[in-house]
């Protein structure tokens, strides 16, 4: 049912406006003079309040609310500035609702509540706005205008018609009005509009309302504007990705499988690469998705990819550092080596600690976050001592990853660094390819044979690890097929050699030496017993119930089948004899057996070694002497013999320069001290000398010898014999001073080994002693010398 106002022209008549008018509260909105304005109604008071109105003068007082989630609002949770409104039409939608169209007259200010039941009634004073008339006021006018037809051509659908209208608007109040109450403002800027009374401050308000409204437009476009093109760009290009499968197909250069576009772009992201690798990744993957599957460079950057995204770029292990369990395991994996084992807790406590300051430096207590986190440790010594194991245990005892590469007999720089992907068949080099076996940004790395380095026309690898190593420059090292920086500062990179001479200095200055020297009998039993028996008869399928090895056997093997500063020919000649005895509990000869010396020599056949001084040099010219070879210390016999001739001194055995040198030193010496020798100055014009050294088919070098030749000599020239049991170390000068030397240990435990009872050494090196096991300490008599008159008198045997 529809009511209509008696003037169905809409002619507004004059009328006296009452003082008492009942109040419609508007909810989330503010009704203006002027304008007209459709609501709905659905509140039973007010649906009451229109129908008494609409029978009545028409005329209710429109306010808006404060808390618009209050359902029937009470005086005092309404704005007392509200709108003086005629009703106009009625719209009976259902029952409980209705629609009303009102038309603005007139701004009321409530002076005092009447009534609140069936509806709000109030006392009201008409509050007309002050307009004034003069120059500011009839700018602001036209910039509201201007701003009103901007406005409206940035809103869609507008006719043209509505800018031609905004200029017949002469009125200010009407146009400020108008264009309030067709724009989104807030509901308290809204309601301050209404309450201000002079019409100049209304239209500057107003004005920066709209200006507010028109940025928001204008972004807003150009947001749709930049949203548009892209689909544009994206639709044409895949229009044209399209057409050029069509024409592939045609051509047959295509397969029919999905492009590994997509596949590729997913794996980029998973990657979690950093911004440059990123960068990279997807400039080849445009380029890869721009050819044909058949062509070479295809294959090229498609096993690129697969490099860049296979690397664990953020894949990394928790380090567990607990220094009581980092000692139960090298305890575990290793018998004795306390030294090293210490340095070892040492290196890993340095990290606990650095770790912890920087975790506390992060949520800001303290701590240096670019502290360093300790030195690059390196293994030497001989083979078959534990280096690459201890890595392991370092590994096992963080809880990372270990990999390792062997240097040895490495010459080409790109075997580091890797090859440029300009080369045919380039790979990135072996220290990325190990990181990728690892699966982890920060493994145990440990990097074998450093000392076997080579270089030639093709690099020098040697430098290359210098940025490797280096924990100021390995947070970006590029390799040469990757071209993109790889952080390695969080891999523990541990180095092993056997010579300390060998390691170029630059490199060597990046590492802190940790000596493994050798063991003596006791510990090569004990470490037999403890592990080497146990692993090779799980190699071997056997168990200890089957097999046992007694002290003897084990004694015997490493007496009379190997000569080793390590275990490794050990452990090789236990597996050999638990393999005989697997052949014999196979073919049911036995059931059990444990093995003793006298099995030994049944299943290894003849020994292999027997002591060198066993048995007493029955002629002048032969000492012993001690060195250090690639495979630790061992004992070295110096021969000389003379003949008639003119004086010639003859070198022979593979001697290095330095060697050679000793020689001649020791050579001028004998003939400075003839007479007090007791030599016959004049025979060296008529004797020819010959030094040898046996073995010569093994390179020999170092200064350590000299004093070894100068008793040789000594004794040659003299006629009296060397004791066998006596073994030396030491440099000599021209003057007689017997010189420090390097390697004391391994030495000593080579005559150890050999069964020597007295070692003659430099002074300034008795402090090496104190690193001997106690058990060598014991059986040795150490006698320092610092005069080569001192060591002719204790070995020349009257």
């Amino acid at each position: 049912m529809t009511k209509s106002f008696p003037n169905e022209n809409n002619e507004v008549f004059l009328k006296k406006i009452p003082d008492k008018l009942p109040i419609l509260p508007l909810r989330n909105t503010v009704a203006y003079p002027f304008m007209p304005m459709p609501l709905f109604v659905n509140i039973p008071r007010s649906m009451k309040l229109i129908e008494d109105a609409f029978n009545g003068d028409h005329l209710i007082g429109l306010a808006a609310m404060k808390d618009s989630s209050i359902k029937e609002p009470m005086p005092g949770q309404i704005y007392e500035v509200g709108t003086v409104c005629i009703l106009h039409r009625i719209v009976n939608l259902s029952e409980d609702s209705l629609q009303i169209f009102l038309y603005g007259f007139e701004r009321f200010r409530i002076t005092f509540w009447h009534e609140t039941d069936p509806y709000l009634k109030a006392k009201i004073l008409l509050h007309p706005d002050v307009l004034e008339h003069d120059d500011e006021i009839e700018a602001a006018f036209r910039i509201l205008q201007a701003l009103s037809k901007e406005f409206i051509s940035l809103l869609p659908n507008i006719p043209a018609a509505a800018h031609d209208y905004i200029d017949t608007i002469k009125d200010p109040r009407y146009l400020l009005y108008m264009v309030a109450s067709n724009i989104q403002i807030e509901l308290k800027d809204a309601q301050e509009l209404l309450e201000t009374d002079s019409v100049k401050d209304k239209l500057h308000l107003l004005i920066f309302h709209l200006s507010h409204e028109r940025d928001i437009l204008k972004l807003k476009q150009k947001i749709q504007s930049d949203v548009s093109r892209s689909m544009d760009k994206k639709q044409h290009e895949y229009y044209l990705r399209q057409q050029l499968k069509a024409i592939q197909k045609e051509l047959g250069e295509s397969e029919e499988s999905p492009s590994n576009v997509d596949e590729y772009t997913e794996k980029i992201e998973k990657a979690g690469l950093p911004d440059e690798a990123k960068q990279e990744a997807l400039r080849e993957l445009k380029r890869m998705g721009e050819m044909s599957r058949n062509s070479a460079e295809y294959t090229v950057i498609k096993t690129y990819l697969d490099w860049i995204v296979d690397l664990p770029w953020q894949v990394r292990t928790e380090d567990e550092l607990d220094i009581n369990h980092a000692r139960t395991i090298l305890n575990e994996d290793h018998y004795d080596l306390t030294d090293v084992k210490n340095r070892i807790l040492e290196y890993l406590a340095v990290r606990q600690l650095v770790n912890t300051r920087r975790i506390e430096s992060k949520s800001g207590t303290t701590g240096n976050e670019n502290q360093a986190i300790g030195a690059i440790l390196c293994f030497a010594g001989p083979p078959g001592v534990g280096k690459t194991s201890l890595g392991q245990s370092i590994a096992r005892s963080l809880g990372r990853k270990f990999t390792r590469m062997s240097l040895g007999g490495m010459r080409d720089e790109a075997e580091i660094r890797g090859h440029r992907r300009t080369y045919i068949g380039a790979m990135p080099g072996r220290i990325i390819q190990a990181i990728k076996r690892a699966g982890s940004r920060n493994p145990v790395f440990m990097l074998d044979e450093v000392d076997k380095i080579g270089s030639d026309w093709r690099g020098d690898p040697s430098s290359a690890l210098l940025e490797v190593l280096d924990p100021e420059q390995n947070s970006t090292f590029r390799d040469h097929y990757l071209d993109v920086d790889f952080d390695l500062s969080d891999v523990i990179f541990i180095t092993t050699a056997n010579q300390l001479e060998a390691i170029p200095l630059p490199l060597k200055d990046r590492m802190e030496i940790i000596q493994l020297e050798g063991y003596t009998e006791y510990e090569k039993i004990m470490i037999a017993k403890n592990y080497l028996v146990n692993r090779q008869l799980n190699q071997n399928g056997l168990t200890a119930k089957e097999v046992s090895f007694g002290t003897d056997a084990l004694k015997k093997i490493i007496q009379g089948y190997t000569r080793e500063a390590g275990v490794r020919t050990l452990e090789r000649e236990i597996g050999t004899i638990c393999r005989r005895i697997a052949v014999k509990i196979v073919s049911r000869e036995i059931t059990d057996i444990a093995v003793t010396a006298d099995h030994v020599r049944d299943f290894l056949k003849k020994e292999k070694f027997e002591s060198e001084s066993s048995e007493p040099f029955k002629i002048p010219g032969i000492a012993t002497g001690l060195s250090v070879t690639t495979v630790g210390g061992d004992i070295l016999f110096i021969e000389a013999t003379r003949m008639k001739g003119k004086g010639a001194f003859l070198i022979t055995g593979q001697l290095g320069d330095v060697m050679r040198e000793s020689a001649q030193i020791a050579h001028s010496y004998i003939r400075s001290k003839a007479e007090y020798l007791g030599i016959d100055p004049d025979i060296f014009k008529h004797t020819d000398v010959h030094i040898h050294v046996p073995a010569g088919a093994i390179p020999k070098d170092g200064p350590s010898a000299g004093i070894t030749i100068v008793v040789a000599m000594a004794s040659l020239f003299s006629g009296r014999i060397v004791s066998s049991h006596i073994g030396m170390t030491g440099e000599i000068t021209l003057r007689g001073r017997v010189l420090p030397v390097g390697g004391i240990k391994m030495k000593v435990l080579a005559a150890h080994r050999a069964g020597l009872t007295k070692v003659i050494l430099p002074k300034r090196n008795e402090s090496d002693v104190n690193d001997l096991p106690e058990e060598v300490r014991q059986s040795i008599e150490f006698l320092p010398v610092e005069w080569v008159d001192e060591v002719l008198q204790i070995v020349l045997v009257p």
